[in-house]
């Protein structure tokens, strides 16, 4: 998504959400790209990519690694001038900036080619380390994380699901991204130990211990005529 203009933020982008795509690559589209590091990506893996942005500047970062970027509020879902339909769509950190994303989910189900999915990726402001903020009787917005200042809604792992489900998808497939809190035992413990045992806490507890949740869908209709 867009930011507010102070600086145009960049990361290594969401493997664990691309990861989940089909390893056959198609056509997709972007929501929301940022400066494009999940376009980055998914050029790299070989599809082809369409992007959105609301960020001039963004627009201009990610147009390498696209076939088009088209500059519009996804509030007010897919602009007319992107065309066609999509193997794939991807809302990386997209729809809690929306005040209305059950639109965009919408008119992201008539962009989908029969076999298209949708993945999406929520911050999740259940995460352990939120309750104890929480607890403490803090609610002050950052810059980045569950508490970005330029989130207008708030999801769990379960209203994640929720929201897919109640406007028209079903889920293929779902998983928690995150960490228990080993704080100083990381220094006691080998990685590939932590990462078996954070796998397994993650997923007995993906509410708790998942930063951000990860959801692969299709359009009900498609699924339902299989």
């Amino acid at each position: 998504m867009g930011n507010d203009g102070k600086f145009l933020y960049k990361n290594a982008g969401n493997a664990g959400l691309l990861d989940l795509l089909s390893p056959f690559p198609g056509r997709v589209l972007d929501c929301g790209c940022g400066a494009g590091d999940n376009a980055r990506i998914l050029s790299d893996r070989g599809w082809r990519v369409t992007a959105v942005t609301i960020d001039p500047r963004e627009q201009a970062a990610v147009a390498e690694f696209c076939e088009s970027v088209h500059l519009a509020d996804l509030e007010d879902g897919i602009p007319s001038s992107v065309e066609g339909t999509f193997d794939a769509v991807v809302a990386s950190h997209v729809l809690e900036h929306l005040a209305r994303p059950e639109r965009l989910l919408r008119e992201v189900r008539e962009r989908l080619k029969p076999e298209g999915v949708l993945a999406v990726a929520l911050p999740n402001i259940a995460h352990y380390g939120q309750r104890a903020s929480f607890c403490r009787g803090s609610f002050d917005y950052t810059d980045t994380g569950q508490l970005d200042r330029t989130h207008l809604r708030f999801y769990t792992y379960r209203t994640a699901i929720q929201l897919l489900e109640r406007n028209g998808y079903k889920i293929i497939k779902v998983m928690a991204e995150g960490s228990l809190p080993w704080w100083k035992a990381r220094r006691l413990t080998s990685f590939k130990v932590m990462g078996r045992v954070d796998n397994w806490g993650v997923g007995r507890w993906p509410n708790l211990f998942g930063h951000q949740s990860l959801l692969l869908a299709r359009p009900r209709h498609s699924v339902d005529s299989q």
